[in-house]
């Protein structure tokens, strides 16, 4: 073929350079604006395994890359006056320059045409040019041709909240470095790594708002580096901040980073003479973008490179299905960076968020802010320091394990008012629709008591309704009658003489999803006959020409349903339960008032959120005076609505200040089931970021819920400071005993931490004890 490669960066040069090894009678041109060996920009990083996709690739050229670049293993994380250091994450640093004089170098060696100087306006005048089968668009961030046929590419640029200026220095760095400063406008910190012999680079960053608060928009370039320099001076010992961007006037140094992705990575383009289709193809940040606090820009377009030579090579005959498995593989590829990127930019965004943390939890919350890292990753890379930390967290909920091995965060007790819980993990309210007429019976007592012995801290019953109309199908139970708590007494009894769990009820009404039939016979079905009648904020059905229509609830019928709740929450007193939840979430009643989608009320309980949030909060507050007061009770909301003009993250951390204050201990961070139109976006602790933002935003303990399903989850959310507990629904389902399964898989044994947390042998021992008080008599 006949390739052309717009844009000398890593990706075109890598890409000329592989497809040039594997097939020499491909003639490929690349073209590049600036002069022959003179690049811009100063050190790039990434990891060890790309070094190792690139020794595979092309042997030659890795071994130059090796020969030239800085490698470092630890992380220094400088905050509130104290530095903690972080050991084995592998990273490698080389000057930008030195990278692509590398590979222009290797690319002449092999026959690769490099044409310089020459800034491409027009695409197709360069594809007919050089008689062009395939043309490579790799020219960059601000890519031309991925404007030109937007149509087709369809990107989606999202410009973040940060500003950043890309500086460098003769001061350097031991480790890769991160500072963190306050001023009297915001936080500002410092990317900072070594990645040739006396020279580093030293990326600053800080938000926007920020930024224009210190006045640094109306600063000429000097005098905006002379401020970063004072600011950074205890990192920089005396060295000067370098800008290569002379070209650029006042405060334009400093960009917000523009997140790129593409929806499709290929053109067709025809040809001059319109006798052919010549695919114009996206590579490298020109298809994709990746924040830099991840550092895997230049890795996304070298396996770019790599991956695009593979497909060709793959489907010589066919370059079609070449293009099309290029884009099939690494669009999940980026995707998996860009959500690692995404998390990432958030946490730098928001370190404001963080603040509050000591050093310590500051230090493990960033090297786990991508999802990427997890606890036992960070295991892997510097057991010492985890385990440091992990004496440390310990420390902080009251164990003394100076002496021992400290016990995994999620095995570490947790206390709300009077209840104190062995451990952070909550078996999740799971709606099982067993009951008749709202009773219990022995499916709850196996269902819950398994659960309750299998080691979880709390046992959550599901949602249990306040009246009969107050269902969501017939097999829901209830605590609108004596016979029902009695019910659930012999339960909770059972779970307190038999384990050391808490077992805890979530009181709710179905509101307008409710009179429908159990999920197996129908989800969200109206039943086929029987149905009762449904109120909710609104009177919307929850599926349009589906469901049935609901009555607008009268404020007289409101009464009755908060003494309802009031009510139920005094047999719930009496029936032994821990813990009391509120449901205000999933688009029930009370969540109907909540969200702007499901209440269109125009009194004084609809319009703003204020007004929205009343009705639940007058709700809460009547059952908080039923519930004893030395129980802990939570609320459940849905953080995010996931349509257009619903709830957001940011209403959440409003709605949760507003139960805070009404007295609430907990907030339990679910989203969506609001609206049938909801788009959630959905992967593993998908849900984390809502809880993360409450309880540090909010300043009120969370449950964190939503796949999450591994010990390592729990261990890296908990540690990081984004949930309180964490609430587990199908890994419970699947496994009864998933507490002391996990906790036996992550090698955790009860030779290992406190006795008190693993309460299998104490049990055991009980059980002999009780065994042989009975069989004594009998022996006699």
């Amino acid at each position: 073929m006949k390739i052309v490669c717009i844009g000398g960066g890593p990706a075109g040069l890598y890409f000329g350079l592989l497809i040039k090894l594997a097939d020499p009678r491909h003639n490929v041109t690349v073209v590049e604006r600036n002069q022959p060996y003179n690049t811009f920009g100063w050190g790039v990083v990434f990891s060890d395994a790309t070094l190792e996709n690139l020794k595979q690739a092309d042997p030659v050229s890795a071994a130059q890359i090796i020969a030239a670049f800085n490698h470092w293993d630890d992380i220094d994380i400088h905050y509130s006056g104290r530095s903690v250091r972080s050991s084995g994450h592998g990273f490698i640093g080389i000057g930008r320059k030195k990278l692509l004089n590398i590979l222009q170098a290797r690319c002449e060696q092999v026959g690769v045409d490099l044409v310089f100087e020459t800034d491409v306006t027009d695409d197709r005048v360069v594809a007919e040019k050089y008689q062009a089968d395939l043309v490579i668009a790799s020219d960059g961030l601000n890519s031309r041709i991925r404007s030109r046929y937007a149509d087709s590419y369809k990107p989606d640029i999202d410009t973040r909240q940060c500003r950043f200026v890309w500086l460098g220095t003769r001061q350097t760095f031991r480790a890769f470095t991160f500072a963190f400063v306050q001023t009297e406008h915001g936080w500002f910190q410092a990317h900072a790594y070594q990645y040739e012999a006396g020279m580093s680079t030293f990326i600053v960053e800080t938000r926007d708002e920020t930024w224009k608060a210190a006045g640094l928009d109306v600063m000429g370039q000097q005098e905006g580096i002379a401020f970063c320099e004072k600011l950074f001076a205890p990192w920089l010992n005396g060295n000067a901040l370098i800008s290569n961007a002379g070209h650029l006037r006042g405060s334009a140094i400093w960009i917000r980073f523009p997140r790129v992705i593409c929806e499709t990575w290929v053109h067709e383009q025809s040809s001059a003479d319109g006798s052919r289709k010549v695919p114009v193809v996206l590579m490298g940040d020109a298809a994709h973008t990746a924040h830099f606090s991840i550092g895997s820009g230049t890795k996304l377009a070298l396996e770019d490179a790599i991956e695009l030579n593979r497909s060709i090579e793959a489907c010589s005959n066919d370059l079609t299905l070449a293009l099309r498995q290029y884009q099939d593989v690494r669009s999940v590829e980026v995707l998996k960076i860009q959500n690692a990127a995404r998390n990432s930019t958030e946490w730098f965004e928001n370190v404001a968020r963080y603040a509050h943390f000591e050093p310590e939890q500051f230090a493990y919350s960033l090297l786990t802010r991508s999802q990427r890292i997890s606890h036992e990753n960070l295991r892997l890379r510097d057991a010492a320091w985890l385990q440091g930390y992990e004496r440390w967290m310990a420390g902080r909920t009251g164990i003394d394990a100076n002496d021992q091995s400290p016990p995994p965060p999620m095995l570490t007790p947790f206390k709300a008012r009077s209840i104190a819980l062995k451990n952070r993990i909550v078996v999740s309210p799971m709606a099982m629709y067993s009951c008749v007429d709202g009773l219990v019976g022995d499916f709850h007592l196996v269902h819950l008591g398994g659960r309750a012995m299998g080691g979880a801290g709390l046992v959550m019953v599901e949602m249990t309704c306040v009246s009969p109309e107050a269902r969501i199908t017939p097999g829901c139970p209830g605590l609108w009658n004596e016979d029902q708590m009695r019910a659930f007494k012999r339960i909770v009894d059972f779970v307190h003489s038999n384990s050391d769990a808490k077992i805890g009820v979530q009181l709710g009404h179905a509101g307008r999803k409710g009179s429908t039939r159990v999920s197996w016979e129908g989800t969200d079905m109206p039943l086929p006959g029987g149905n009762w009648s449904l109120v909710s904020a609104s009177g919307l059905p929850y599926i349009e020409g589906v469901s049935q229509v609901p009555q607008a609830i009268t404020r007289e019928q409101m009464i009755t349903v908060r003494d309802e709740f009031a009510e139920a929450a005094k047999r719930a007193a009496r029936a032994g339960f821990d813990w009391l939840e509120l449901h205000c979430a999933h688009g029930y009643l009370l969540s109907s008032f909540i969200s702007p989608l499901t209440n269109q009320r125009r009194d004084e309980f609809g319009g703003s959120l204020q007004n929205r949030l009343r009705y639940p909060l007058e709700v809460f507050g009547a059952v908080r005076k039923a519930w004893p007061s030395h129980l802990p009770m939570s609320v459940r909301i849905s953080a995010h609505d996931w349509v257009e003009g619903g709830i957001t993250a940011d209403d959440a951390v409003e709605i949760a200040r507003r139960f805070k204050t009404a007295g609430a201990d907990m907030v339990d961070c679910s989203s969506g089931q609001v609206s049938k139109a909801e788009q959630p976006v959905y992967g593993r602790m998908y849900q984390t970021p809502f809880s993360d933002r409450i309880r540090n935003e909010a300043h009120i303990p969370t449950i964190a819920v939503g796949a999450i399903f591994e010990a390592d989850h729990v261990n890296s959310i908990i540690a990081s400071g984004r949930a309180d507990l964490c609430a587990l629904a199908r890994p419970h389902l699947a496994d009864a005993a998933w507490t002391l399964r996990e906790a036996a898989r992550i090698g955790v044994t009860e030779v290992d931490w406190p006795r008190q947390y693993f309460p299998a042998k104490r049990q055991l021992e009980t059980n002999f004890e009780r065994a042989a008080a009975y069989a004594q008599p009998i022996a006699k």
